[in-house]
């Protein structure tokens, strides 16, 4: 299912209007947080999902400390900053089942998850049918609203908050959302189909 592309102009509009501007500054100027120059260039959409959540304990945390809610961003909200960010889901490689596989538990997901009742006990479990695995801004906006709180959990067990580079979000969430069998026989090949790859 190919997703809507997202329109950079309203993107910009919505890094204005969420004060993500506030801490991301032009390079050359004093930010909190890193220069708009390193957020923007060209990169997958699932690559900047990997990006942003890397990016959430700090901002959370800085967010709190200065006063500050954590700005809520629909699915379509997340599509144009996406576009205005520089992302593209033709920019993502096909992903690797049999990575993405590791990926799972190298992170330690299944510490807190479960992924077809094996694992820990936090819902959902991964293997779910989930509309959010279908395109990067349904996953990056689920992960948004929900990663402040999972960050907070990993801090409170003592488990490490998993971080994601290049293309492991995307081998993650390409495992996690391919029917088992297709899985199972294929753990070695570029296998699962990117929806949202127009």
């Amino acid at each position: 299912m190919s997703a809507d592309p997202g329109d950079a102009d309203a993107g910009r509009a919505i890094f204005v209007e969420k004060q993500c501007a506030r801490c991301h500054v032009p390079d050359g100027q004093r930010g909190a947080g890193p220069a708009l120059e390193e957020l923007r260039w060209p990169q997958g959409e699932m690559e900047l999902a990997g990006r942003l959540w890397n990016h959430v304990p700090t901002m959370a945390q800085a967010l709190s400390e200065a006063g500050f809610e954590w700005p809520k961003l629909t699915e379509a909200e997340m599509a144009n900053l996406m576009a205005y960010l520089g992302a593209a889901p033709r920019r993502d490689p096909e992903p690797n089942l049999h990575r993405g596989q590791l990926i799972l538990l190298r992170k330690g997901c299944l510490k807190c998850h479960s992924l077809r009742q094996e694992g820990g006990r936090v819902k959902p479990d991964l293997a779910e049918r989930r509309a959010d695995y279908d395109s990067g801004p349904a996953w990056a906006a689920t992960m948004w609203a929900h990663t402040p709180t999972m960050a907070q959990m990993s801090s409170r067990l003592g488990i490490a908050y998993p971080r994601f580079a290049g293309d492991e979000m995307g081998n993650l969430v390409g495992f996690l959302s391919t029917p088992p069998r297709a899985a199972r026989f294929a753990p070695g090949r570029r296998g699962a189909r990117r929806r949202g790859n127009g």
